[in-house]
Formats: structure tokens, C-alpha cells, sequence
């Protein structure tokens, strides 16, 4: 077994000389030292990635913190690989989704703090350390979260662009934030039991259980901080088809669902009204193709100039509300990249603005549902 963790999962102790502790210099606290964290990593079939999570995590410059693996029922090698890193280890009873595993964590932690990170997460040896120190700043912080790095580990054009653009909208945002995420996000323990953690029996896949939570956070006035200083390395290899699927069906449907149930649209990370302004723009394009496609087929009328200047102006305006984010990708990967980034984003503002206007309709003629029925749980 490694030394990596004490075995059980217990707080890992490391031989440390006293040292004087000063205060911050900016906010005039006491650094986080002596928070106890307890870091749960949710997981089901971990053989690609949760080494190098519990590896990272084995590195960390803080010391004062416990690691709990909630194992969703893996049929691989999962099991042996938490025995190797000698971290603590929970089963789950049958197939739970995330958000149960992690509540399942939750019970079982001892920290005053509750980090929660996903098993194809890389933590820098800072990432616990910052966590400490932002809860050790301010009293009434009732969660910090940050965002991927820009630097992912997959060099495919896919998940190139889908970190990338997690990267930049999470660092593009208010530090002030109504919502939150579990890819790496901590909550105060208190915080989390008085609002019964994660709604586990409503999101049996991973899906927006992170944002449900965050989202009541907010509205009962608790203080959630985005840390842009927190990145962590995603290593998850996206496809084109893993994208869709994901963005659609455990993404845009739910969270759609949601914010009707809610009645409450946050003007947060990807909901920007220069979000919501695209998302309108490309509906016009795609409807504008529908006529032009009509009209060469000899069923409408209309001057083909009309239709290409129409063209030209949306996407003149997509270009403008979006040029940062282009720009952005342009700085990180290239022109060619950044070029081949505009359609994709583009697309992401069609089928999450169809989905929306889907759901709005469904949910007018039933009862909405805040996951998709028949949605299978992905492996």
C-alpha cells in the first residue's frame, strides 16, 4: 500500500518545523492551516484516470486533509487502485449517480470543509492550500469552485475546444458567483447538511446537480466564490458525439427544467446576455438557410441579395458579441484553430437554443421533469 494517504482515509500527516504564522497581507486573515478538508472523489469505472487524481492529490503542498474514493459500483480495477494510493474507500449499495455518491462521501468525512472532485481531475499542489485559505479568509464563504486549466490533457481538436471554452467562460466571470461546480468545488460541511447536499435522486447521471445546489445557495444568500486562481487539469478525451450527447441531454434539457421550475434565469458563466443574444442570432441564421434552401428549391421568393446580406449582418454580429472568446482561442492554439472554433461555437448556440425552446414548449404541456425520462446513466 502507498504512503501516499494514511490508511482509512484518515487526515494525511506530513513532519513539519513550526512556523510563525502571519496574517494575510490583503485581507488581514489568518491563512487556512488548520482546516480540515475532507477531498471526495465520486467514481465509477476509474482505470483511466483516477491514478493520476490520487497521485496529484498525494503532492499536494497542503497536509491537513482526508481522501474519500465513493466507488458507484465500478466493474474494473477501481477498487485496487484506491488500495494502491491508500485512500478511503466506500462502495456504493447499486448505481447512484454523482450526486448520491457524493452525499454518501459527505456522511462518511470528518472535515469542516468539503472538497468535492471529480476523478478525471488533476488538483495542482496548490489547489487544497487556496481552498484553506479562501474559507480561512472570510467567515461567511459558503463555497469556492474553480475552472479547468488551459491546458488539457487530450491534444484533440474536440476536447481541446471543450476545455478551452470551460476555461475561459469560468474565468470570465463574476468572482461572485450564483451557481457551482463539483469538478473541483468545496462547500463549508455546515452549509452542506443544512441544505441536504447534492439532489441525488433527481440527477442519477452527471448532469447539473453541482449548479441545482449552488443556485439555492445563492438565492438563500450564502457568499460562493469562483477562485480563478483554482485550476485543475481535466483529463477526460471528448468526442464530437460525447459532446452532444453530454451538453444536451444532461446539460441544456435538465438545466432548462430547472430555471422554469425556478423561474429564475442567473445572468452567470455561459448565460451572459451576450449569450442569450447569440443564441438568437444563430436561430435567425439557421432559420435563414430553411428560406434560402426554400428558395432555390422555386417554393419562395426572394432576392437572393436580401438573403446574403442577411447572412453577412448576423454573422458580423456573432462575431462582435463573441470576439473575445475567438480572440482567446486564437492567443492559446492559432488562427487555424480559432477558425475552426467559430462554427462549433455556433452550433453549441443552435442546439442549446433549440433545447431550451423545446423544453419551454414541453414544459407547457406537462409537468416538467428535471432530467430526461429514459435518460440512460453513462458508464
Amino acid at each position: 500500500m502507498s504512503e501516499a494517504f494514511a490508511a482509512g482515509g484518515s487526515v494525511r500527516q506530513t513532519a513539519e518545523e513550526p512556523r510563525e504564522v502571519r496574517p494575510d497581507s490583503q485581507t488581514g486573515a489568518l491563512p487556512g492551516i488548520s482546516v480540515i478538508i475532507s477531498v471526495i472523489i465520486p467514481v465509477r469505472n476509474g482505470k483511466a484516470h483516477l491514478a493520476r487524481c490520487l497521485e496529484a492529490l498525494s503532492r499536494s503542498e497542503y497536509s491537513n486533509f482526508e481522501v474519500i474514493v465513493v466507488d458507484d459500483c465500478s466493474t474494473d480495477e477501481t477498487p485496487q487502485i484506491v488500495t494502491r494510493y491508500g485512500a478511503g474507500y466506500l462502495l456504493t449499495p447499486r448505481v447512484l449517480g454523482p450526486g448520491a455518491a457524493r452525499n454518501l462521501g459527505a456522511k462518511h468525512a470528518c472535515g469542516e470543509v468539503l472538497a468535492f472532485v471529480d476523478a478525471d481531475v488533476v488538483l495542482p499542489p496548490e489547489a487544497l492550500r487556496l481552498i484553506a485559505d479562501d474559507f480561512g479568509a472570510d467567515a461567511q464563504l459558503a463555497a469556492v469552485f474553480g475552472s479547468y486549466d488551459d491546458e488539457p490533457a487530450w491534444p484533440t481538436f474536440i476536447s481541446q475546444y471543450k476545455n478551452l471554452m470551460h476555461h475561459y467562460v469560468h474565468q470570465n466571470s463574476n468572482e461572485l458567483a450564483a451557481t457551482f461546480w463539483a469538478g473541483c468545488g468545496a462547500i463549508r460541511r455546515v452549509v452542506f447538511e443544512e441544505f441536504g447536499g447534492f439532489d441525488g435522486a433527481s440527477y442519477l447521471a452527471p448532469s447539473i446537480e453541482d449548479i441545482a445546489l449552488g443556485l439555492e445557495l445563492a438565492r438563500c444568500g450564502r457568499r460562493i466564490r469562483l477562485d480563478k486562481r483554482l485550476r485543475v487539469k481535466h483529463l477526460k478525451r471528448w468526442t464530437l458525439r460525447g459532446l452532444l450527447r453530454a451538453d444536451i441531454l444532461y446539460r441544456a434539457v435538465p438545466w432548462t427544467f430547472l430555471i422554469l421550475k425556478k423561474r429564475h434565469l442567473p445572468r452567470d458563466l455561459n448565460l451572459t446576455y451576450a449569450s442569450r443574444a447569440s443564441s438568437a442570432l444563430v436561430g435567425l441564421l439557421f432559420l435563414g438557410v430553411l428560406l434560402q434552401a426554400l428558395r432555390l428549391g422555386g417554393a419562395l421568393k426572394i432576392s437572393a441579395l436580401v438573403t446574403l446580406g442577411s447572412f453577412v449582418s448576423i454573422a458580423l454580429l456573432l462575431l462582435v458579441l463573441n470576439w473575445d472568446v475567438y480572440r482567446f482561442f486564437e492567443r492559446k492554439r492559432g488562427w487555424w484553430f480559432a477558425a475552426r472554433a467559430v462554427p462549433m461555437h455556433w452550433l453549441y448556440y443552435l442546439y442549446s437554443g433549440v433545447t431550451f425552446g423545446v423544453c419551454v414548449v414541453i414544459h407547457f404541456i406537462r409537468s416538467p421533469a428535471p432530467f430526461p425520462p429514459g435518460a440512460k446513466v453513462p458508464e
